[in-house]
């Protein structure tokens, strides 16, 4: 039994058993556990770091195709995103250090092709080469594949550090969260981002939420958890927001219907006429809409499946 990554207790207790629901790249099943000291949620006992690599096909990130299918879920993700990308205008524009931004687990790059165009330097990171091609070829985007740690930047030359949906993935977050604090400029800002372990979507869904995503999430976070785990790497909380026009909405239709996830069709292979995809993405799109009154409503009661927070040093 591992100890607590917060509390670093050793007792917990058992809630459910689940496989890889999304993706379909095992049928072994996982223990998720809730720590009984201090409540946080995690795999126990998590993949193998040597073994975790099996579990992300080489297309899990969002990169759109050229077809007019392609070119739709390229439109309706630069929609979403400006939730993130004002989210971390703000930020930025709150601080007084100078320096580019670093997205951390930048995928496609989408995210920094949009937040430079707000006027500021943007750079990516991903453990993916495939990830980090994309970013530069298709978003022209600079992007480095590397893990934060080993990130060649000089120490405190960052006015910026985004994290969506990448701690909940680590073995350690911590270690990343260190490099972050080393990274940032003394009043940079940081926005880290993840599903909320809290959510009323969980409570409704249990093991069929979205947000859980087993075998790839390693730690399901609340709030106060992610609190907890950012002050303990010397941060303090500046801003949270409970709810992610790109994040909420969509989680839940995929955890009503994970056959009709884009990107799970995609990387499950199914064959699929050009007629056959679009009609699923409309589908998909309409069960998201009609999902948004209810996300945002979570929301508002500080209960969204999601938890989006801007952190500095103190």
């Amino acid at each position: 039994m591992s100890a607590c990554l917060l509390c670093g207790g050793s007792r917990s207790a058992a809630l459910f058993r689940a496989s890889d629901r999304l993706f379909g790249t095992t049928t072994e099943e996982f223990s998720v556990v809730r720590c009984r000291d201090c409540g946080l949620m995690r795999l126990e006992p998590p993949p193998a770091p040597d073994t975790l690599g099996r579990y992300y096909p080489d297309s899990y990130w969002f990169s759109p195709d050229a077809t007019t299918a392609g070119h739709l879920e390229e439109a309706y993700r630069r929609l979403v995103l400006r939730d993130h990308v004002h989210f971390v205008d703000r930020a930025l524009r709150a601080t007084r250090a100078r320096g580019p931004i670093l997205d951390v687990g930048c995928g496609g790059g989408l995210f920094l092709r949009l937040i430079r165009g707000r006027g500021f330097r943007a750079m990516g990171l991903d453990f993916s080469p495939q990830a980090a091609a994309v970013a530069w070829r298709r978003q022209g985007v600079p992007a480095v594949c590397a893990l934060l740690e080993r990130a060649p930047f000089r120490p405190a030359s960052l006015a910026g550090l985004t994290m969506f949906h990448v701690l909940e993935h680590l073995h350690d977050p911590r270690a990343y969260l260190l490099a972050a604090r080393e990274l940032l400029a003394p009043d940079g800002r940081l926005v880290v981002q993840v599903p909320n372990a809290a959510c009323w979507q969980f409570r409704v869904l249990g093991r069929a939420w979205n947000g859980i995503d087993v075998p790839r999430h390693l730690f399901d976070f609340r709030a106060p958890d992610l609190e907890r785990l950012l002050a303990s790497c010397g941060f303090e909380t500046v801003r949270r927001k409970y709810f992610s026009l790109r994040d909420n909405p969509a989680g839940l239709a995929t955890s009503l219907a994970p056959g009709l996830d884009p990107v799970a069709r995609r990387v499950r292979k199914r064959g699929e006429s050009g007629f056959a995809r679009l009609a699923k993405d409309f589908t998909y799109l309409a069960l998201a809409m009609a999902s948004t009154p209810l996300a945002a409503v979570e929301a508002a009661c500080r209960a969204g499946s999601t938890i989006m927070i801007e952190a500095r040093r103190p």
